[in-house]
């Protein structure tokens, strides 16, 4: 069962009180940004951040967008890519934010994926002590994801997003149509965190996506097609309600909201161990770890090896990878990835943290889990290569 294409967008509200936000949904939503910054923030002046592809792309319609609302801005444009979550970029994007004289009052504007989103986020809430942001998410991940929750961190060199702050924003607009130039591998890395949500606490969705997901997906390719059935931005409306009903719950992921890491401990120990680069995306190592979590989860008794088979076919199906053998290069052992595993946020007074599952649909958090265990079900694992 598709979905009607709507023609107003959908909102999302992330209920945390004074400083609950909406995330808007739907096509050609960036023409409306500077109408939206200003019943927000009236007078409030713009420091966008962006990198050199979405200069290409989208930078000018932002600028016009803004124009037509007479609200100055500035702006600063980074190398795309991973390798611009660090501490020196960082150091430049606050610097130019105070070069550019933005007070207190005026606002930072994220736009691009993951990687501008959890930048500009950070040196939103680091410059003079906090100033507010606006995400405009431009790829499935961040639409679903990255932009939704106010995780902004950079990385270090020992693990991902191991230097941040939780800094939320003031609004996430998500406009699907600037997905349809989105190359399908970064859809379909993106496309790993919607059935991440289906995975972890809706079945009925992630039904619906083994039926749908190629309405989801519209003709996405090289050279961008859109989706004009309305399956799109249903999927990202159900995840993005997900993610805010747990943000909701516990912001500061101190309980349910660590289940938002399915995958992750696992898929940030890949990630990596390919050094952060084009060889594994993110979403790529999440579908790998949600693979490894459905898998280990089975072998534990957790849950029936039939789910954790329609799980990893699911993924496989629409071609992200699930094995190790599936990623490209060569891959440290089972000790490295350990080592790599034992920086995870979650870790407690040295006791690995896994977010484990007992059928689709169905995940917790299990605290304590034995390192041999781990460690022999890898080196498994990367035999198969």
């Amino acid at each position: 069962m598709t979905v009607p294409l709507r023609t107003d967008p959908a909102i999302v509200r992330v209920a945390l009180g004074n400083r609950g936000y909406d995330i808007v949904i739907g096509r050609g939503l960036i023409h409306s940004l500077g109408a939206r910054i200003e019943a927000l923030r009236p007078n409030a002046r713009v420091f966008i951040v962006t990198d050199r592809n979405i200069e290409l792309n989208h930078l000018d319609t932002v600028e016009e967008t803004l124009a037509e609302s007479a609200i100055a801005a500035s702006q600063i444009i980074l190398a795309p890519g991973e390798g611009s979550k660090s501490f020196r970029v960082f150091e430049q994007v606050c610097e130019a934010i105070i070069a550019a004289r933005i007070e207190r009052g005026d606002l930072v504007v994220a736009l691009g994926g993951g990687v501008i989103g959890d930048l500009a986020g950070f040196a939103a809430a680091a410059a003079r002590r906090g100033i507010d942001y606006v995400q405009v998410p431009t790829t499935l991940l961040a639409q679903v994801d990255s932009s939704v929750g106010g995780k902004t961190a950079i990385n270090s060199a020992r693990g991902k997003n191991l230097i941040g702050a939780f800094h939320q924003p003031i609004l996430v607009v998500a406009d699907t149509a600037l997905l349809d130039t989105l190359p399908l591998r970064e859809f379909r890395a993106g496309y790993a965190e919607v059935a991440k949500y289906g995975l972890l606490g809706d079945a009925a969705f992630f039904s619906w996506l083994e039926a749908n997901w190629r309405e989801v997906f519209g003709g996405q390719s090289s050279t961008g097609k859109g989706s004009g059935s309305g399956a799109r931005e249903h999927a990202i409306a159900v995840s993005c309600r997900a993610k805010a009903a747990i943000v909701a719950r516990d912001e500061r992921e101190t309980g349910d909201r660590a289940l938002l890491n399915l995958g992750h401990t696992f898929g940030h120990a890949l990630e990596a161990a390919c050094g952060f680069s084009d060889r594994l995306l993110h979403g790529e190592a999440v579908a790998a770890g949600m693979a490894l979590a459905f898998e280990f989860s089975a072998r534990l008794g957790l849950l029936p090896p039939a789910d954790a088979e329609r799980a990893i076919r699911h993924l496989a199906e629409v071609g992200l990878p699930t094995r190790p053998k599936d990623i490209a290069g060569g891959l440290p052992d089972a000790d490295a990835l350990m080592a790599l595993m034992a920086q995870d946020k979650k870790v407690k007074r040295g006791m690995l943290t896994l977010i484990l599952v007992r059928g689709i649909g169905v995940a917790f958090v299990e605290h304590g889990i034995e390192w041999a265990q781990v460690r022999a079900f890898l080196s498994e694992k990367l035999a198969e290569r």
